[in-house]
């Protein structure tokens, strides 16, 4: 991969982009994360010695299905697998031995050269909701998400200091046809972002249209030889590769694009009750699933991913926040790291139907959880309500605020001679105060970090203000944000070619809602 700083920008529209790029407001966007802080490590090496064999034994003994997709079966037989219909017995090594030649770390370019992001090694990439077919907002309540709910979501991603990524499917816009939406999802992040984003993988052709439209954005030999995107590729669990999903992986492996390997994991209905017996099939799964994409193309950059949660046993809806979740977590990033790859997990999980309190500590327990157990790719990290099912506007910007908190945990301890303030102690002695010392003067501005959102003003201000909660003053947030949004540089040349693309596919086929 070559690095994305000096990299060749995609074709020039001339003087028009020129001027577009000097008119243009560019929203600060922090750097993607770098922990100076160790990682939680909640088993021991005996513990994870057991769960690799284990993992293997499931491999070679029960096997792995690859539905309807003669051209994979094939290629476990080639590569020396046992496959009995549609049932792939993996021999004990051979799966590890595969996977050892995908990357530990891959840069993922952006349109926009400095919004670059690292993933893997020491790094975290926050990127927001996947996947919801409904929106809430305080005014509107919770209804089916539309293409605009959609478009405001990634203006909101753009412009949210903490988050790296533009993300994929922010939210179902179900007003779009099903095999048309892709194409509407690709361009709004191309258009109102500047951020790395992902590609569409509800069907394989779908994938390729993705890696064209980014032919168009980036140049074609720019995405030949650069990872552009990075998908997400659930494996239906327990132990079942469908083709649509492997499908997408084929054509993004070929392209050199990066693909998440998730399993789907609710505790209890796709994996065992037990975190050993869950964390040995998640790595059954990602080993089989990573392999696969080396099969394809050697090399191909993916990450190592776990979408965890327990089950409520009188309900049967999934649970978040919960200790089990953490410790699966926590076990997964070192088999992970083990395994030498980068690490999908985490987010603002929670099973609040609002932005309340339940809300706000699973969410807490989620995002920590998934800083200290290493993950290096963190999709969901802001936005998430229901399970899921619902992308919420005030949750949103309440999370992206939030991820701020991420940042200064992960830089850890400063133990310079500055911070070690001798010098302020000294000045103050016994029974004085900081407040107007020289060290609290030249350090004040930056010493905290500091909330967009929440309200520290006195009782009386805040009654004045009309005493209003944390989801009141996000709807305002968000109004302001929206307000305030101002699409970043694009030449003109790329914006229309990629409308024209959008055109011509949309109407060389009929509308199909399922």
């Amino acid at each position: 991969m070559t690095d994305t700083t000096t990299r060749r920008r995609a074709r020039s529209g001339g003087g028009a982009a020129r001027r577009a790029e000097r008119g243009a407001v560019s929203f600060e966007t922090a750097r993607f994360i770098t922990r100076n802080i160790p990682d939680y490590e909640v088993l021991g090496e005996e513990a994870l010695d057991i769960i690799e064999a284990n993992a293997e034994t499931i491999l070679e003994e029960v096997g792995v299905n690859f539905v309807d997709n003669p051209g994979a079966l094939q290629r476990w037989r080639d590569a020396g697998a046992d496959v009995r219909g549609e049932r792939v017995h993996i021999p004990r090594g051979l799966a590890r031995k595969l996977c050892a030649t995908a990357p530990s770390q891959f840069t993922q370019a952006a349109r926009n050269p400095e919004r670059a992001v690292e993933v893997g090694g020491r790094n975290l990439v926050l990127a927001p909701i996947y996947g919801p077919p409904f929106v809430r907002d305080s005014v509107g309540g919770r209804r089916y998400a539309t293409m605009a709910d959609f478009e405001k979501f990634v203006k909101l991603g753009y412009m949210s200091k903490w988050l790296h990524h533009s993300g994929g499917t922010v939210c179902e816009p179900t007003d779009i046809a099903v095999n048309k939406r892709h194409l509407d999802m690709l361009r709004a992040h191309m258009t109102l972002s500047d951020k790395p984003f992902m590609g569409s993988v509800t069907d394989p052709s779908r994938a390729r249209d993705s890696v064209e439209m980014c032919e168009i954005l980036f140049g074609k030999e720019f995405v030949a030889q650069n990872t552009v995107m990075t998908s997400l590729i659930n494996i239906n669990s327990p132990l079942t590769f469908d083709d649509v999903m492997m499908g997408a992986l084929e054509v993004y492996a070929e392209a050199g694009q990066a693909c998440i390997i998730s399993p789907f994991i609710v505790g209890g209905a796709m994996a065992p009750v037990s975190i050993a017996g869950t964390l040995t099939q998640v790595l059954a799964e990602v080993l089989a699933g990573v392999a696969y994409s080396q099969l394809v193309r050697p090399g191909a950059p993916v990450i190592f991913g776990a979408f965890v949660s327990s089950i409520d046993m009188n309900s049967g809806a999934p649970t978040f926040g919960t200790p089990e979740a953490s410790h699966i977590t926590y076990g997964a990033g070192q088999l992970a790291r083990r395994l030498g790859l980068p690490f999908r997990s985490a987010g603002s999980f929670c099973g609040s139907k609002l932005p309340d309190a339940q809300a706000a500590y699973e969410t807490a327990n989620s995002l920590n959880m998934g800083l200290l157990s290493g993950v290096n790719f963190m999709l969901h990290s802001c936005g998430w309500l229901e399970g899921g099912l619902v992308a919420s506007f005030e949750k949103f910007v309440m999370d992206a605020d939030q991820l701020g908190t991420l940042h200064q945990l992960a830089r850890g301890v400063d133990m310079s001679e500055d911070a070690q303030a001798m010098d302020a102690i000294r000045e103050v002695g016994p029974g004085g105060h900081y407040l107007g010392c020289a060290h609290t003067q030249a350090n004040f501005k930056t010493a905290f970090w500091k909330t967009e959102l929440f309200d520290y003003k006195p009782f009386e201000t805040w009654e004045d203000e009309g005493a209003r909660d944390t989801q009141t003053l996000a709807a305002i947030r968000v109004e302001k944000l929206l307000a305030s949004y101002q699409a970043p540089a694009l030449d003109p040349a790329i914006a229309e070619a990629l409308d024209d693309y959008v055109a011509r596919k949309k109407d060389a086929e009929p509308d199909a809602f399922l």
